[in-house]
């Protein structure tokens, strides 16, 4: 009989890699949505998409190294972390799947405040909905049907080119097989293995970036091919990344990638929302979005990063969980977390969450 929710939960060790991957992902998101988010007060000609090219012959290589790069990183961690939450209720309470319900009722909530009131761009919104749609049934399926059902649906999605938010399905999936198969508790413990996709993810990678660049150098951005080729791209990096981070993270590199990239992961609910408060006011304040270049959003983007890293290292030596991941905690539990470190110092931490 699964205990009751009175219950200590059992000791789970906190993988700092995923914190550390989400830190990084969230960093290349934001440089993605700087504009994008800035568009709200635009006040020449509309801006609806992040690092476009230039122009016909031009290419920006900003724009083909980050843009939809990092969301499928973003969103195959959700559903690592969904999968992990999973084993932790199931340990805790006696109907796992209510915490789950909860959780992503909450997130829908923020999510439609966030796009009500300050952008309609909100990821938070997609991520919910599917969550409730996609994940949340999974559950009752074996973990072999839902590594099927993640290549069916990443599949169907690169080839119908439905754009980005059609390949979250497939991603949650994946993220929840790697979980369930115990991918994830070895992703701190293996080297060669994401050296080697690396290098095969590289590979397929440049031939795929090579035919995006091509079309954009040409202006022929609306061929059904091209955004084909787009989401391709963006996969392949997106993977590329990740097993050259986890890869990076097993040398003497690891020390620094954790101090900079592990406090964003640890907060990154709480540092994607604000992130949207700090551009929106940067844009007020510079005006003329439409007419920033590469330099100026990579200059805005790394003044908000440096400004959330020092804002969550300094919170997290005090407190346990970001203030928004920390309500975020109590509602899914419904149950009053331990927020300062000197607080009941019996409460575990999960090894990981859905975002944060």
């Amino acid at each position: 009989m699964p205990p009751t929710s009175a219950d200590s939960p059992p000791a789970r060790a906190r993988l700092v890699a995923l914190d550390v991957l989400r830190g990084f992902a969230l960093c290349g998101i934001l440089v993605a949505n700087v504009v994008p988010i800035s568009a709200a007060v635009a006040t020449d000609a509309p801006v609806t998409t992040a690092l476009a090219a230039s122009g016909a012959g031009q290419v920006d290589w900003l724009h083909l190294l980050v843009d939809q790069r990092f969301f499928p990183i973003f969103s195959l961690l959700f559903g690592v972390g969904f999968s992990l939450l999973v084993e932790s209720a199931a340990d805790r309470v006696a109907r796992p799947r209510l915490v789950l319900l909860r959780r992503l009722l909450v997130l829908l909530a923020l999510g439609l405040a966030h796009l009500l009131l300050l952008w309609p761009g909100d990821i938070l919104t997609v991520y919910a909905v599917v969550g409730l749609l996609v994940l949340l049934p999974s559950t009752w399926f074996p973990r072999w049907a839902v590594a099927g059902l993640a290549v069916i649906c990443l599949v169907a999605a690169i080839l119908l080119a439905g754009g980005p938010y059609a390949l979250v399905p497939g991603l949650f999936l994946l993220g929840s097989a790697l979980t369930r198969y115990g991918v994830t508790r070895r992703v701190e413990s293996s080297t060669r293995v994401p050296a080697v996709l690396a290098l095969v993810l590289a590979a397929a990678a440049v031939p795929a970036v090579w035919a995006q660049a091509s079309f954009e150098r040409v202006g022929d951005t609306d061929l059904l091919g091209y955004r084909i080729v787009l989401q391709v791209a963006g996969v392949l990096l997106a993977g590329m990344y990740v097993c050259a981070l986890l890869v990076l993270l097993r040398t003497p590199a690891s020390r620094a990638l954790r101090a900079v990239f592990a406090p964003l992961g640890k907060m990154a609910l709480t540092n994607y929302l604000t992130a949207t408060v700090l551009v929106l006011g940067v844009a007020h304040v510079v005006g003329h979005p439409e007419r920033w270049s590469s330099k100026t959003v990579l200059v805005i983007a790394g003044t908000v990063l440096v400004a959330q890293w020092l804002f969550s290292t300094l919170w997290l030596r005090r407190f346990r969980y970001g203030p928004l991941e920390w309500g975020w905690r109590w509602a899914t539990w419904l149950r009053r977390p331990p927020l300062r470190i000197t607080d009941d110092a019996g409460e575990r931490h999960p090894a990981s969450t859905l975002v944060a």
